[in-house]
């Protein structure tokens, strides 16, 4: 695979970077990179073109890969109308009404395959697509979404493919924007980001929850997706992939078919860890029809859990809910337990990850201030993991701990209560602090009942086991 960056490429750092020692330390997310003094002048000047200059496409490229740039291009991106390599795939099930929304707002040049999976009444659908004037693949019985789309894929000849569920529409320019990352030769899949319907004053509690929540949104920044990073999948809502990935025996081809949910993970996990990029693009957006009736949002919740256990048995560490180093294992143990020695414990544990990054930062003009600020981080970051492993997945442990336990009563109310609102901050809904706390604990109930439900079919508890990560975050 060609990772040679093109001319026209570009690199901004990312908004989480932070720079020190005066630009020669780039840290961000517990990584660290010591710039040489022509990597530093490059990042001085970036926003930046790599143009003709070799150093300068190095640098993206390790910046890119580290998580620490994102993709920048000094003009805007191509119009919907002027891409003309790429195919829509729409994978769907009696939802003719849908699809007719949606092949209403498509760029018309492009070709369309709408794939019906076996539908109870096919012929409505027949009329849509034939008056769109797109291709219909009808599959006989209903295979799950995984088969649909790759049907749609076999029948597709372009090199670029648009993998489109339809409750979803995008929103104009979404094309171009993301079109233009395949100009990296090393980059498969990209998604944009996938939001719920504009607001209205009909809204009810559950439309506001998702319009903040959703499972399916994955924030305002543009990432490098990575297994275990801040963006670790991408929802198959959206997709825009590239073909010839699929022809990499690495790979292993495109949506595992015997999956019914997480099919979507399963694939950017296995091009991941064949060594292709993945990107997750947020300039542009797409508009997904939410469940927000209550029954059908918890089953919708719940159905996303039990992916947890088969992917589990494909990935087994990428799917933990919980990655632990050995310093932030004794941490949120010190904490948990809620006893006379737990202060100490959890002081020494952050001394010791202080001293360790240290001594990996000496050449840094603040070694101890800088090792200091990412043990905090990383502390931090493991009461959050603890606080959403009581509430979220191991909320049945956790029940039983309560219920046995006043430490165990107090630990799960603590978490519940701060985890909710700091959740709440970080995504600033429009829904006061009573409604949301309740929506986002009933989300995280009903999610890890379905990883439990899944485990137990699997007969694995692979889904509901930590993982400790004993090597050291690569700088």
């Amino acid at each position: 695979m060609d990772v040679t960056l093109p001319t026209g490429f570009g690199f901004a750092l990312a908004s989480r970077v932070r720079i020190c020692d005066d630009g020669a330390q780039l840290v961000a997310d517990g990584r660290v990179v010591r710039l040489a003094p022509a990597a530093r002048r490059l990042v001085e000047q970036a926003p930046l073109s790599i143009g003709g200059d070799r150093r300068a496409g190095d640098l993206a490229r390790l910046l890119l890969d580290r998580g620490l740039a994102d993709p920048w291009w000094p003009s805007p991106p191509q119009r919907d109308s002027e891409v003309d390599d790429v195919t829509v795939v729409i994978p769907t099930r009696d939802r003719a009404d849908a699809v007719a929304r949606l092949l209403a707002e498509l760029p018309p040049h492009l070709p369309v395959v709408v794939v019906d999976d076996g539908s109870r009444d096919p012929s409505w659908l027949a009329q849509v697509v034939t008056r769109a004037g797109a291709r219909l693949v009808r599959l006989p019985v209903n295979l799950g979404p995984a088969a649909a789309r790759n049907a749609g894929l076999r029948a597709a000849t372009t090199p670029y493919v648009v993998f489109c569920d339809s409750d979803v529409l995008p929103v104009t320019g979404w094309l171009g924007t993301l079109h233009r990352h395949f100009a990296d030769p090393s980059v498969a899949v990209v998604a944009p980001r996938v939001r719920g319907q504009e607001p209205t004053s009909g809204d009810g509690w559950l439309d506001r929850y998702e319009q903040a929540r959703s499972s399916l949104d994955l924030g305002p920044h543009p990432a490098a997706v990575r297994i275990h990073g801040a963006v670790a999948y991408l929802p198959s809502a959206f997709l825009v992939v590239r073909r010839s990935a699929f022809d990499d025996p690495a790979v292993g081809g495109a949506f595992d078919e015997r999956m019914r949910a997480g099919e979507d993970v399963d694939l950017v996990w296995r091009v991941l860890e064949a060594n292709w990029r993945v990107r997750y693009e947020p300039a542009a957006e797409v508009r997904h029809d939410h469940r927000t009736r209550l029954l059908p949002w918890l089953a919708r919740k719940a159905f996303y859990g039990t992916s947890a256990a088969p992917l589990a048995a494909r990935h087994p560490s990428a799917v933990a809910p919980v990655v632990l180093t050995p310093t932030t294992a004794v941490l949120s143990v010190a904490l948990l337990a809620q006893r006379r020695w737990s202060v100490p414990v959890a002081a020494a544990a952050l001394a010791y990850a202080t001293a360790k990054g240290t001594r990996r930062l000496g050449a840094s003009d603040r070694p101890v201030a800088t090792a200091g600020t990412l043990a905090l981080e990383g502390a931090v970051a493991s009461c959050w993991q603890s606080a959403s492993s009581l509430t979220r997945h191991h909320w049945p442990i956790a029940a039983v701990w309560a219920l046995r336990s006043p430490r165990g009563r107090r630990a799960l109310l603590v978490a519940a209560v701060a985890e909710a609102v700091a959740d709440r901050a970080r995504v600033h809904p429009d829904l006061d602090p009573l409604r949301y706390g309740l929506a986002h604990r009933l989300d995280d109930l009903a999610y890890g009942a379905g990883v439990w439900w899944g485990a137990l079919r699997q007969r694995s508890p692979r889904a509901l086991l930590p993982h400790l990560r004993w090597r050291r975050t690569p700088r």
